[in-house]
């Protein structure tokens, strides 16, 4: 025994009861600082000075047993309510940690699901038929430890006289796990009093079994003993074989503790030379990796604090896209790159705030610019004004989503196309001294004070200004869908490289791609897929050590805000900053924030928007067209207020109906609107117009009506010149010759195609008047059917009026004329037939200016064709009727007697010579031929009714023979009247055929 007690065994602290045995501890492990990887190289083992230098890392084997913060017993409510302090510190958190700390409300994890009743409901279901089985058995079959408790207790009770109770006693009852006095069951089970004490009396037998249950007592004692001492004698040989084979395990753990030692030193100089070296290569790696990162970060942190001066500065200068993204960069880093960070808890706010005012900003900069550019000076150049600005505020509106920036420039369109007329009004007047502006202040009273020519130019020079206004909108709103255009193809771009990026983007975690610096601080942290000099390598590689090389392709916030920060932090955070400088820092904004392209194209407004943007830039445009026509209108309503526009002469309402035709027809141009309103307010004008025109005409032609003598009148040169170019195609008015001209004799007769008409004066203006109801039509379209309705009316009145005046012989009581004469008549029949002949052309030309939905109005030329034409039928009916009156009464005292020819017939050929003599002139051969032929037939009819009165038959009698020489004589007269040679008169239907 005393040969084991010297060796080298490890001694037992002092302090511990259990005799547990400690290892000394390493002076060097003192010195500890925390290991944040594991090292990657194996170094030569180091000598001298680096040698000793190792010591001081931290030892795994020595330090196993080192009190560490893990250990540490006191929480955080020990620490608040620590009962040593006076009064508890009310504002432990928000004089650290902010004033929002207290109240602010911690989010539920997004890693956690929410557990109900409902996720247990398969496991219960699958359990329940176990638990019933399980109770049934509980209750068929009860425990054990109770089934033993009630047989001990049991067989105490039965006055201890089965020799194997003493055994069975001890181990039931001594021998529990839970074995207790205090229990009232264990007492009464160990000291059964209850047998010896009944009802609280002591009797002499009480006392007897007392003294038994004593000595019973006693009795097991001794056979415990008995049964130790048996068991020793029959386990001396193994006992003393233990205790001998212990000083062989002495032996054995002295080994054992002198290999442990060895080992330990050893593992000891592993650990100071292949552990210490790379593991401080290792800690110095990672330790200038954080520098480096805290220094970005730092970077990064003085970058968004230049951020608001950099804003200002880029507001200054009207950047405001370029301020919004450098806004929308510096909200993303807060939120990615510096949560969390206490200095900048209200920066985030302040940039919405600034957000804000910077929409405000560009909705009042927008008004200004619209303001501005529509109310310059019409006479500049169509140049857009200021185009980068516009493109800019334009671009910004629609990354803010601020879409309703056309209405601004709708309301200012409205207010400058007001001004541009007050202004041209304002001018017109100035350069006329017979209007007092200080009397006369209304506008409309000024322009109704205007003469037409002073009026029409000012109406022109409106006109003017308009279309330039319309170019000046019309330029400015492409400049706005260009932008928009713009926009709209960045979103589709922008989609199509999502596209490729998501079909490509197996490629990019195929085996041998390069790991991002998360990646590659796992692997070398987690010692998962790669070496340790691998993982170093490509962690050395992307945290950029050495400054070499850029992390990955893409820049995110944070270097888009080191690269502002390098570009124009400085010059902005000075106190004088010069024009270079403030240029270098916009231009470094610039390029940072075109950086998140991918971003900034994510807030801009959707494809879909976009397109109803450029859909209303049309409308406006639109609208520009119906505004400045709705201003024309007012211009032009205020004229016709007094009803001026009405007595205008046909010229000049030609000459503002062209002008106005001409205005409509740029406008329709520029902006590829239609617009009515102008066109309405001069249809309702030309309407007005057509119906002075045409009562103007209508008055005119039964002036000329009641005061034609109805005479052939001779025709001017100039009426024939009309006619002539009527044949040749041109529906219009001649132009006035100058004076001085030679004068041309004027002709008997109107020839056209080969006719002559002879024709009274009245009938000449009747061609004039509807020329100028062709030329109206010529010059105003749009009155068309309204001229052609009218000039219907009047060709009607002309018909009517001449019948009543010839046919009706008004001329005898309104001209004066003593008879109507047959030369009259005949005059009337040629100008009838001479407006028939025109009527044709007067319907084709009219049907060229209709449109195929208004040819309905044409029928009325057919209805006035009849009727002219039923006209000069009523007259040649006339001129028989008046021959055939004279017939009756002289054949009615026709005899048949000598001498021959007789006096008779020799009044009836003067007749017939004064009837030709005075149609002859007139009437065309053909219609003379006619109308003889017409005549001739009176007269057989009533020679043949006069010689079956007479009874003078065909039977070649004396009677026969003298109306023979009669008929004769009348033939030979008739037939040398001038173009009636040829004449068949068929003299032998006068005798009645023998039956």
């Amino acid at each position: 025994m005393a040969s084991h007690s010297s060796s080298p065994v490890p001694h037992p602290s002092s302090g511990g009861s259990e005799g547990i045995f400690q290892k000394d501890r390493d002076p060097s492990s003192r010195h500890y600082r925390p290991v944040h990887s594991l090292p990657d190289v194996c170094p030569k083992e180091p000598t001298g000075e680096a040698a000793r230098g190792l010591c001081e890392g931290p030892s795994v084997v020595a330090d196993q047993h080192r009190w560490t913060v893990y250990n540490s017993k006191v929480n955080l409510p020990a620490a608040l309510n620590d009962p040593r302090l006076a009064k508890r510190e009310s504002d432990f958190f928000t004089k650290s940690w902010g004033l929002d700390f207290a109240e602010t409300e911690v989010m539920p994890s997004f890693y956690l699901p929410n557990i109900t009743k409902e996720h247990f409901g398969p496991y219960l279901q699958e359990t329940a038929q176990r638990e019933k089985i399980h109770e049934r058995c509980k209750n068929i079959c009860p425990n054990k430890d109770e089934l033993d408790a009630v047989s001990t207790a049991h067989i105490f009770c039965s006055g201890f006289q089965n020799e194997y109770l003493p055994n069975v006693w001890l181990k039931q009852i001594f021998m529990k796990p839970d074995f207790a006095l205090d229990d009232p069951t264990t007492f009464n089970a160990v000291l059964p009093w209850s047998h010896f004490n009944s009802a609280g009396r002591k009797s002499s037998r009480d006392m007897a079994s007392s003294r038994l249950l004593q000595e019973k007592l006693s009795h097991y004692l001794d056979v415990v003993e008995v049964s130790i001492a048996r068991q020793i004698s029959l386990r001396s040989e193994a006992f003393f074989h233990a205790m001998s084979s212990q000083h062989e395990l002495q032996d054995r753990l002295t080994e054992t503790a002198r290999a442990v030692a060895v080992l330990r030193g050893r593992t000891a100089a592993i650990e100071r030379i292949m552990c210490e070296g790379p593991l401080r290569a290792l800690r110095q790696a990672l330790t200038r990796s954080n520098c480096a990162r805290l220094h970005n970060k730092l970077k990064l942190m003085a970058a968004v604090h230049q951020s608001q001066p950099t804003v200002q500065l880029l507001l200054s200068t009207s950047e405001f896209v370029g301020a919004l993204e450098l806004i929308a960069t510096t909200k993303e880093v807060l939120q990615q790159e510096l949560q969390g960070i206490h200095s900048f808890r209200h920066l985030g706010s302040q940039l919405c705030e600034m957000e804000k005012l910077i929409d405000k900003m560009m909705v009042e900069d927008f008004s200004m610019y619209s303001r501005s550019d529509l109310s310059r000076s019409l006479e500049d150049d169509g140049q857009v004004m200021e185009k980068d600005r516009l493109e800019s505020l334009v671009f910004g509106l629609l990354r803010q989503r601020k879409l309703d920036f056309l209405d601004i420039y709708s309301d200012e369109m409205i207010l400058a196309a007001k001004s541009i007329v007050t202004q041209s009004v304002v001018d017109s007047v100035s350069q006329i001294e017979e209007i007092d502006t200080d009397i006369v202040t209304k506008l409309a009273d000024q322009m109704r004070l205007m003469t037409f020519p002073q009026w029409f130019e000012l109406l022109k020079s409106v006109f003017e200004n308009f279309i330039l206004f319309l170019k000046r909108i019309k330029a400015t709103l492409s400049v706005v869908r260009n932008v928009v255009l713009e926009a709209l193809d960045s979103n589709q771009k922008s989609r199509l490289l999502e596209r490729a990026a998501a079909a490509a983007g197996g490629l990019a975690e195929a085996p041998g791609t390069p790991l991002n610096q998360g990646e590659a601080e796992l692997a070398y942290l987690t010692h998962e897929g790669l070496f340790i000099s691998d993982a170093l390598n490509d962690a050395q590689l992307n945290l950029g050590a050495g400054g070499g090389q850029e992390q990955s392709s893409t820049v995110g916030p944070r270097q888009a805000l080191s690269r502002l920060d390098g570009c124009g932090s400085d010059s902005a955070s000075g106190t004088t900053e010069s024009s270079s400088s403030r240029e270098h820092t916009v231009s470094g904004v610039a390029v940072a924030c075109c950086i998140k392209q991918a971003d900034i194209e994510d807030m801009m407004p959707s494809d879909l928007e976009l397109g109803r943007v450029a859909n209303n830039i049309q409308e406006l445009l639109y609208t520009a067209s119906d505004v400045s026509h709705d201003r024309c209108v007012k211009v032009l309503m205020a004229r016709a207020k007094d009803g001026s526009l009405e007595r205008l002469s046909s010229a000049e309402f030609v000459f503002l109906s062209q002008a106005v035709e001409g205005f409509v027809r740029d406008t329709e141009e520029l902006c590829c609107r239609r617009s009515v309103s102008l066109r309405g307010a001069l249809q309702s004008q030309a309407n007005r117009f057509v119906h002075r025109f045409h009562e103007e005409r209508k008055t005119k032609l039964s002036l000329l009506l009641d005061n034609e003598r109805w005479k052939q009148a001779e025709v001017p040169a100039e009426f024939q010149d009309l006619v002539n170019s009527i044949a040749d195609g041109r529906i219009t008015l001649p132009e006035r010759k100058p004076q001085g001209t030679e004068e041309r004799k004027p002709s008997d007769y109107l020839h056209i195609d080969g006719q002559k008409y002879a024709v009274v004066g009245t009938v000449l203006l009747l061609i004039r008047i509807f020329l100028e109801y062709c030329q109206c039509v010529n010059d105003i379209p749009s009155i068309s059917t309204d001229m052609l309705t009218r000039l219907s009316d009047l060709l009607k009145h002309f018909n009517s009026r001449s019948c009543q005046l010839v046919l009706g012989a008004g001329a005898l009581q309104v001209v004066g004329l003593k008879t109507i004469t047959t030369k009259n008549l005949a005059l009337a029949s040629r100008c009838l037939q001479l407006v028939v002949h025109y009527i044709p052309v007067i319907r084709a030309h009219f049907e060229t200016k209709l449109t195929p939905k208004q040819y309905s109005v044409l029928r009325h030329f057919d209805h006035i064709t009849k009727d002219y034409n039923d006209h000069i039928a009523e007259i040649s009916a006339k001129l028989v009727s008046i021959m055939d009156s004279m017939f009756e009464k002289v054949l009615s005292k026709y005899e048949v007697k000598a001498p021959m020819p007789s006096a008779c017939f020799r009044n009836v050929c003067k007749q017939m010579a004064k009837m030709h003599e005075a149609l002859y002139e007139l009437l065309p051969e053909e219609q003379a031929q006619m109308l003889f032929l017409r005549i001739n037939a009176s007269l057989k009819m009533h020679l043949k009714r006069q010689l079956a009165r007479l009874g003078v038959h065909h039977d070649g009698g004396p009677q026969h023979g003298l109306v023979t020489v009669d008929v004769a004589f009348y033939t030979e007269n008739v037939q040398s009247l001038r173009t009636l040679e040829k004449l068949d008169l068929n003299m032998a239907e006068i005798w009645e055929q023998k039956r």
